[in-house]
């Protein structure tokens, strides 16, 4: 038996010691030359750097600020193209021409200027308002454009400050400005389309004015109103020293003061609030409902049709009182 087992083993141990049949593994030549593994530059950030002022855009594409730009006068940044994004990236445009005349970022397209996107910085100069009157060093506009109105434009979380004239300025055609702020500018603050989550104080004519307005804030410290709008307006807080703190042609959830004007002029007012200290509280040409107007020595409320509205000083002036004394 041990003789046996021997024999075994040792035929178990040769079979396991042949070699193994092989298996073809494909070629071990190259296809091709080995492929770059990494990122170039233009993938890695392929927009167009500005790093210095003034510049002009000509070409449709993406640029950004690489640093902080300052000029001693004249634009800023010129954009002679459409299709074009330019992101402030954080940075401030500044200037500090004596008299100013230049514009921080003008939209200069000789046929009407399309399709641009403003976004994320901030433009400044050093006028300031004295006594109402606006003067100092810096550009005449913050944003603004020449030739003819611009369309599907967007200005979003750009801060514009001492400017001689207009701090963002784009006319009415389709153009949207949201979730910007203007402070002291001599002339107008915002002018759009549409305007949303922004903020204006201290301008020298209107604060904000628009075809539609949501959630925003207005202030102006001459004779037009805080936020102006000519369709709706809702949930937005006008002031003005010589006019109406709101104007719309539909307030809703608005709240307007003035020291001259009405607090709130509208067609229609839908829960407004409106005080006045010389002039009417709330005058609504329409229907008023749910609101409430106050003035020192004026007319609180102004109205066609009045309906579950309170008073709380001045005469009134009401056609129709519906749900109220």
């Amino acid at each position: 038996m041990k003789t046996g087992n021997s024999t075994l083993i040792a035929l178990a141990l040769a079979f396991s010691l042949q070699p193994l049949a092989m298996h073809a593994q494909g070629s071990l030549t190259p296809s091709g030359p080995p492929a770059p593994v990494m990122k170039s530059l233009d993938q890695i950030e392929p927009r167009t750097p500005i790093a210095s002022a003034p510049f002009t855009i000509t070409q449709p594409g993406s640029y950004y600020l690489t640093t902080n730009l300052n000029v001693t006068s004249g634009n800023a940044i010129t954009i002679n193209a459409n299709q074009v994004t330019l992101d402030l990236n954080g940075y401030t445009i500044s200037s500090v021409e004596a008299a100013p005349t230049g514009v921080g970022i003008l939209l200069a397209n000789p046929a009407g200027s399309s399709d641009i996107t403003l976004r994320n910085g901030h433009i400044t100069g050093s006028v300031t308002n004295n006594g109402d009157t606006y003067s100092g060093h810096g550009f005449a506009s913050g944003v603004s454009y020449t030739a003819n109105v611009p369309n599907n434009v967007r200005v979003s979380d750009v801060s514009v400050s001492g400017c001689l004239t207009n701090g963002i300025f784009l006319s009415t055609g389709s153009t949207t400005v949201e979730s910007c702020t203007v402070q002291t500018v001599g002339n107008i603050g915002i002018e759009a389309s549409a305007v949303y989550h922004s903020t204006v104080l201290s301008c020298g004519l209107y604060g904000i004015v628009a075809n539609t307005l949501s959630d925003c804030h207005g202030e102006s410290y001459g004779n037009g109103s805080g936020v102006y709008a000519y369709g709706s307006m809702n949930n937005c807080y006008g002031y003005s020293t010589g006019s109406s703190g709101i104007y719309a042609a539909n307030a809703n959830n608005c709240y307007g003061f003035s020291n001259l004007g009405a607090g709130v002029t509208a067609n229609i007012a839908n829960n407004c609030y409106g005080f006045s200290v010389s002039g009417y509280g709330i005058y609504v040409s329409g229907s008023a409902i749910g609101c409430y107007g106050q003035s020192t020595s004026g007319v609180g409320i102004f109205a066609h049709i009045a309906n579950s509205c309170t008073v709380g000083g001045g005469t009134t002036n009401i056609t129709y009182k519906y749900n109220m004394p």
